[in-house]
């Protein structure tokens, strides 16, 4: 007996699909779940159906936080059709967890590919699960006819590779890089977050098109936020300048030179919250030494509090290990461009958030060799407070000019829409879809 499909009623899908676009989402996780990325891919698809798509997505029936299957089988979510699949209660926070969970959400979206009633124009898939793009190939063999983008959050096995977990020439890194070779084949569009991971994913050699859509912060604020006094002081008693580190902390992140400089800065009555949580919070909490009066540690805020905790900084601080550059891209720069505060990044300059902050003028890179000058820049900060206001002012335009989420859903609709229209050569249009001598769909665009 086949399960029944979540949406009973065809006769409406087809009249939809005659006079809208029809997209197919992938992800792990889609709101009402928290977890970040999972408000962005639940933010596309709702922006989608908003320009006139009709949007259906499938996700994992387990919460992030806790595992639990606390969510229905079937939902509509801002127009948005979501069908939650079982799967079983691996560890997400696990390597062989994460691995385990990976291939069965894989194996339950590539078996859509033969469901009848599952026939759309275009098919997002993003990469949580790790190594969902293996999805592609499967798609590209028995749905020919649908075009297939990749928004790439996390580089794998690049990040396994970062945090030392996997060798980079060992027998399996490269056996997975073949594969993935094969995957980013069979993908039409593919969508990275910065200019330095699209800079990674080259060579993999993809045919297909290829686009820089950066993460949209989760709150959109209509102006830089005002500063919450009581929030302020409660955190940062008196201090000339308020730094802050507020998100996740784990392998990917590094902490050094930011205590470097909260130490040298200390006479300048500079102040340093962490309000962190990860696998890393342990060791950061070990490296801030007694004498370190002017750093302390903060909880995290509630998601209602939010805003209100961001507010109450001058400058937030970012860092990214410079092994992990191309791999991920921290949401967190975004965030405190949204509410129109500068960014203090710590990592390669190599990295697009450091590239941004250079292009941009919305902050400072730390590395060894620019921190005296940062140091000498964050003294002229305090000493005018009002450039602080204007450069409030400017992170806060900045954003709203290139990162704001209307016009990331814009650049996404618009790639679609391309996608759709670009003319498929004699190969893509046969029902055959003829394949290569290693058995993937050829794309000869």
């Amino acid at each position: 007996m086949n399960p029944p499909n979540m949406f009973e009623d065809t006769s409406q899908f087809a009249e939809a699909r005659n006079h809208a676009p029809r997209a197919v989402i992938f992800y792990h996780y889609l709101p009402p779940d928290e977890v970040v990325s999972a408000i962005l891919f639940g933010e596309l698809a709702a922006g989608l159906s908003e320009r006139g798509w009709s949007v259906r997505a499938y996700a994992s029936n387990r919460a992030f936080r806790d595992g639990s299957p606390g969510y229905p089988p079937r939902d509509i979510w801002m127009g948005v059709k979501i069908r939650r699949l079982w799967r079983p209660a691996f560890k997400q926070s696990s390597f062989l967890g994460r691995i385990l969970n990976s291939l069965w959400m894989v194996t339950r979206w590539s078996a859509l590919a033969f469901d009848p009633l599952v026939n759309p124009d275009v098919l997002i898939m993003g990469t949580d699960p790790i190594l969902s793009v293996f999805v592609a190939p499967i798609w590209r063999r028995f749905k020919p006819h649908t075009r297939i983008a990749h928004w790439c959050f996390d580089l794998y096995p690049e990040a396994a590779i970062a945090d030392g977990l996997l060798k980079s020439r060992s027998r399996f890194v490269l056996l997975l890089r073949r594969l993935l070779k094969k995957a980013y084949g069979a993908c039409d569009l593919i969508v990275d977050i910065g200019s330095c991971m699209h800079e990674r994913l080259q060579i993999y050699g993809a045919p297909g098109r290829v686009a820089t859509i950066a993460p949209w912060a989760l709150e959109q604020p209509a102006a830089p936020a005002l500063m919450h006094n009581p929030e302020r002081e409660a955190i940062f008693p008196n201090a000339g300048l308020a730094l802050m580190y507020s998100g996740s902390f784990g392998r990917a992140h590094s902490f050094d030179h930011i205590l470097l400089l909260a130490r040298r800065m200390l006479a300048d009555n500079v102040r340093l919250a962490f309000s962190v949580s990860g696998n890393c919070e342990q060791e950061l909490r070990h490296a801030v030494l007694p004498e370190d009066v002017n750093i302390k540690f903060v909880p995290f805020a509630e998601p209602e509090k939010l805003s209100t905790r961001l507010s109450a900084a001058d400058v937030h601080v970012v860092s990214l290990r410079e092994e992990w550059t191309g791999t991920v891209v921290p949401s967190k720069f975004f965030g405190a461009l949204a509410v129109g505060r500068p960014v203090l990044f710590a990592g390669s300059p190599e990295s697009a958030v450091a590239r941004w902050i250079e292009e941009h003028k919305v902050g400072w890179v730390l590395t060894p060799d620019t921190i005296g000058s940062v140091v000498d820049e964050l003294r002229k900060l305090i000493a005018d407070p009002e450039a602080k206001q204007r450069l409030n002012h400017h992170c806060f335009r900045v954003y709203c000019e290139n990162f704001a989420r209307q016009i990331g859903i814009d650049r996404w609709d618009a790639e679609l829409q391309e996608l759709l229209q670009r003319p498929r050569s004699a190969s893509e249009s046969s029902q055959e879809s003829d394949l290569s001598p290693d058995g993937v769909y050829s794309l000869k665009e």
